[in-house]
């Protein structure tokens, strides 16, 4: 592995969503990850049934233990001495009954960081209900803040509560968990809930709609496809421009472009009573040429537009290509890992794996002996390659 966090190991216990992303993150950043799998496989994220493409789980092995069989805690147990971090997705009290709650593991290892992530968080009165990235972002107060105007709130994709809110804040507090750990030689527990990660990203809106600068109506604000200058605008072969040429000096290169430059009868820029009627002027201007003419003919012209793409067309992109912010990895077209590091590079890893399919090495590799290895796959306590038990 390489990158910042070579050396650190992590212990993955697997599941879905948020806490696969944070895993991956923390891989693509060059921690050596172990993701514990079901023996009866299973650690999908998405609606696929094909493993190969389950792109959150790049970058790591993958063991399956059974979790409730008596020997399987200590399979974790064993990991976590040799473990920096420990994270898991459970609801608040599962680790606690399966044996490798972080009561357990940090005096088995009082260096570890053990990353837990749920939905609510660890207590309050909805510490125990069941919900997904959309009830979280919903409790949050974001989703009330996206849609168009007249229109229920638009769900982001699992964006804001799922990776935003929940994986990448987790990995945060891992890593600066591991930075004080430096310090103080200790590890601690870190309680991560999507509902406050939404409502994190979220705070510069809610300092607008104090200060009086941001409605509640949506759809009617600078940055929530209230402004005619900043959405996006469907072109003559049914694609899609973006615009954003918030700044004066990017507005009046935006009217250029339009051709609108030389009307002395347009209204203010910031003049809202008018910006449905502008609106529709530019929808109607911007619908005379294709996607790419539009383009092409704003190059050079600082008036903040760009091409809506596609997942099939982002690595033909000249830029993207250039930068390679896409890559072809084992056969399938990724992001590749963010942000970049002068002296410790990043890369891409293993690729997704089968649930179980590295258990002996593995475990091998983090010092459990052949004979304990054996032992466990005859008892049934792990298992390989999605649930088969080795002979």
């Amino acid at each position: 592995m390489s990158g910042p966090l070579s050396g650190v190991r992590v212990v993955e216990i697997g599941g879905i969503g948020p806490g696969p992303f944070c895993a991956m993150l923390l891989a693509d950043l060059g921690a050596d990850v172990l993701r514990v799998d079901r023996v009866s496989g299973g650690g999908l994220v998405g609606p696929s049934e094909d493993h190969a493409t389950e792109l959150l789980n790049r970058g790591r092995r993958s063991i399956a233990v059974d979790l409730k069989h008596s020997d399987g805690p200590g399979v974790v147990l064993s990991l976590v001495e040799r473990a920096d971090v420990l994270m898991e997705g459970f609801r608040p009290g599962v680790t606690e009954r399966l044996g490798i709650g972080p009561d357990v593991c940090l005096e088995r290892n009082p260096r570890l960081v053990y990353g837990r992530m749920t939905g609510y968080g660890q207590d309050g009165p909805m510490a125990q209900a069941v919900g997904h990235d959309l009830n979280y972002v919903a409790q949050s107060g974001a989703l009330s803040m996206i849609g168009r105007a007249g229109q229920p709130p638009t769900p982001p994709l699992s964006l804001v509560g799922d990776f935003g809110g929940g994986g990448m804040v987790l990995a945060l507090g891992i890593c600066a968990a591991l930075v004080e750990r430096q310090t103080s030689g200790r590890g601690q527990v870190i309680d991560a809930a999507m509902v406050e990660g939404a409502a994190l990203l979220a705070t510069p809106f809610f300092g607008y709609v104090q200060n009086g600068t941001w409605s509640t109506q949506r759809g009617t604000n600078i940055v929530d496809s209230g402004a005619p200058f900043y959405d996006v605008y469907e072109t003559r072969d049914g694609r899609w421009l973006s615009v954003a040429a918030m700044e004066p000096q990017f507005y009046a290169a935006l009217l250029s472009l339009l051709g609108l430059g030389d009307d002395p009868d347009l209204p203010d820029q910031h003049d809202r009573a008018a910006w449905p009627a502008m609106k529709e002027r530019f929808a109607a201007i911007v619908a005379t040429r294709t996607r790419d003419e539009w383009c092409a003919a704003a190059e050079g012209v600082e008036a903040c537009v760009a091409p809506v793409l596609g997942p099939d067309e982002v690595e033909h992109d000249e830029h993207n290509a250039a930068r390679g912010t896409f890559v072809r990895h084992e056969g399938l077209l990724q992001p590749a890992p963010a942000p970049r590091f002068d002296r410790t590079p990043t890369a891409l890893g293993l690729r997704p794996p089968l649930p179980g399919e590295h258990t002996g090495a593995a475990l091998a590799d983090w010092g459990l002996d052949d004979e304990r290895i054996a032992a466990l796959r005859e008892a049934g306590a792990v298992a390989d390659r999605g649930g088969r038990v080795a002979a």
